[in-house]
This record gives C-alpha cells, sequence and structure tokens, in this order.
C-alpha cells in the first residue's frame, strides 16, 4: 500500500496558520513591581503572583510554541501563564489557552467583553491586577467554542504614565511602541473593531484569593522536548488524517 503525502503547500498553509515553534532571539522587557501604581494595595497573593511574572520577564525567553518551560530557552503564552500560576503555589492549571478560559468560565469568574471597543468602557471597571485575560483571532484554532487563542496576565498600571500593563509571551506585541518576542511585560490595548483578533473576557484567576498565604510551594510541570515535539505531532496527525 501506497503512503500519502500530503502536497507540499498543503504543509506549507498548515504552518503559516500555527504561531511559530520556535522565534529569536529574545526581545523582552521587564520592571519591577514597585513600578505599578497599584501593587502596595494588592493582597499578598496577587503581589506574589506580580513577583513571579516579572521574575521570569528577567530570564530573556524568547516565544516558543508548546513550551511551559524556561528550561527549553523560550515559552508561548499559555506556558508562561501556567507557569507562573504554579510558581505562585496553583497547582491545577490547565495547559492551553481554551482550558484556562473554560476552567475561570467553570468557575463562574469571567466577564464578557466582546461589545466593548475601548479600555475606557464600563465592563472594566471590575478589572484588577492578576486578572487572566484572553482573546480570540490571533492565530487559526479548530475544535475550539470558543475559539480561544490567547492568554496573558493583567498587571496594573504604570507608575510613569499610568498606562495599563500586563504580562506573557507573544512573537508580535509591543511595550512602548517596540515590537517583543519572548516571555515579556506589554501594553495592554484591546484590538479595534476591523482587527481579526479579538479580546473577548477578563476574569480573577479561580482559588488564588482563597489561598492562606502565597509562599511557592509547586513548581510547573514542564513540557520537554520531546513531549512539545509530540504535541505538535498530534497537530499534523489531526490536520492530515
Amino acid at each position: 500500500m501506497k503512503s500519502f503525502l500530503p502536497p507540499c503547500w498543503v504543509i506549507g498553509l498548515t504552518l503559516l496558520s500555527l504561531p511559530a515553534i520556535a522565534s529569536g532571539p529574545a526581545v523582552v522587557a521587564s520592571m519591577k513591581p514597585s513600578d505599578l501604581v497599584e501593587y502596595t494595595t494588592q493582597p499578598p497573593q496577587i503581589q506574589a503572583l506580580i513577583e513571579e511574572a516579572l521574575s521570569l520577564t528577567e530570564k530573556k525567553l524568547y516565544y516558543r510554541f508548546g513550551s511551559n518551560s524556561p528550561d527549553l530557552g523560550g515559552m508561548d503564552c499559555s506556558g508562561a501563564v501556567q507557569y507562573t500560576l504554579n510558581q505562585a503555589g496553583m497547582t491545577e492549571v490547565p495547559r492551553s489557552s481554551y482550558k484556562i478560559y473554560h476552567w475561570a468560565n467553570d468557575h463562574g469568574t469571567l466577564i464578557s467583553t466582546r461589545k466593548a471597543t475601548s479600555l475606557e468602557d464600563p465592563v472594566f471597571e471590575q478589572l484588577k491586577p492578576g486578572d487572566l485575560l484572553f482573546w480570540e483571532g490571533t492565530y487559526e484554532v479548530k475544535d475550539r467554542n470558543p475559539p480561544i487563542s490567547h492568554v496573558m496576565i493583567y498587571l496594573g498600571r504604570h507608575k510613569l504614565d499610568g498606562l495599563p500593563i500586563m504580562f506573557g509571551s507573544s512573537d508580535g506585541r509591543h511595550y512602548r511602541r517596540q515590537r517583543m518576542n519572548g516571555v515579556s511585560v506589554f501594553d495592554w490595548k484591546i484590538p479595534r473593531p476591523q482587527d481579526k483578533s479579538k479580546f473577548v473576557a477578563y476574569g480573577p484567576v479561580p482559588g488564588l484569593l482563597d489561598m492562606e498565604d502565597q509562599t511557592p510551594t509547586a513548581s510547573a510541570t514542564p513540557v520537554g522536548e520531546k513531549e512539545g515535539l509530540d504535541s505538535l505531532k498530534s497537530v499534523f496527525e489531526k490536520v492530515f488524517r
């Protein structure tokens, strides 16, 4: 029996629809927790989360699709969020942005922002440092309802200019007009109405404020090199089966 191999142009189009597996070198930005307006007034759990996030931005990690381990030199968006929450003491954080969305939604903590066109919309009045941020349409996804494709963490406003800051991993978002690549802080802006990507929801991390203290007691279970490649392999198997 002859084996079937998809045409090269099919493979090329599939690769274009996926985020980059690895991209470098890292171009990242960091700051101190004390640079944030709201930091000192936050509960200890949120302060510890912010500290863990900003500590990770100092490691010069590039954007690497399929990785949640700094040992691989880079991380993707949900990998960076999962790792940071694990380091802050959360042990049951899902791996993908889609599953993190449903985890938060199942706990009733998410606020829909689908009708918002600017950060001045009243729907953002409940936004607080430490909240999860969710997007659709940052890249093409299949078999997801809703089609969540991106997650980050809101950190608060910068003391220098009062502008909102978020944490995560990206190979194209900006900080102070400079394009970043990696685990970094970023300017938080919601997409324009005509953009393909949509900012769809935010909300607190389920159970974070119920923790008695925030001494890091759990570490992430990193996706190793083989596991990361196996994950990518499964994507291709679904596409070409």
